[in-house]
């Protein structure tokens, strides 16, 4: 038995380790980001929308790993900023990512990179570290999103903030929340009597 079967560090080493394993998880990733962007409505006052990005994001960080997950967030971004219509809505293309909403997308690559370098510690075994560690993922989107928000509109940090981070704390915490909850739900379901 490889060490990687005997004390996986991911969800996503659970399966055999081979490239096209590797490369299917993170196009499977990519694709779920580009089919939860789907889910998305917006409200009148902000140029964000709300969509089930986030919910994807960390999800591929946390059975993925720093790494594949990161590279099925760039994948998705890359996809999407070449005109693909994977962004939130059916958009795509480089005036997505270079307007309001591009620091958010950035910040899904370095979202999920923690997330998994967390998971990859164990974090995503029980529900008191999860939620946390779906928090801080969640808190690097934010940074990134309304840091570029501010500078592409040229608005103040408060402003920013009331556009970019108010209107979505609560369904991002369900998110995060449902993350947290669904990660060491697989990890019992996946090893009933192994350890975690």
């Amino acid at each position: 038995m490889t060490a990687a079967a005997a004390d996986p560090l991911t969800l996503a080493d659970l399966l055999p380790r081979s490239r096209v394993r590797t490369i299917t998880l993170v196009v499977g990733f990519a694709l779920l980001s580009a089919l939860a962007a789907q889910i998305t409505f917006y409200l009148p006052w902000t140029p964000v929308p709300v969509s089930g990005q986030t919910f994807a994001v960390l999800l591929a960080g946390a059975t993925l790993g720093w790494q594949a997950g990161s590279a099925s967030q760039l994948l998705y971004l890359v996809l999407g900023a070449v005109g693909l219509p994977f962004y939130a809505d059916g958009a795509g293309g480089w005036d997505v990512v270079s307007g309001p909403t591009g620091g958010y997308l950035v910040g899904f690559v370095v979202a999920a990179a923690l997330v998994g370098r967390l998971a990859e510690r164990r974090q995503d075994r029980a529900l008191l570290t999860s939620v946390p560690a779906m928090l801080a993922g969640t808190a690097v989107i934010y940074v990134f999103g309304v840091a570029w928000l501010a500078h592409v509109l040229d608005i103040g940090a408060a402003t920013a903030v009331e556009k970019g981070l108010a209107p979505f704390v609560i369904g991002d915490a369900v998110k995060l929340v449902a993350a947290g909850a669904l990660l060491p739900t697989a990890w019992r379901l996946a090893r009933p009597e192994g350890r975690r």
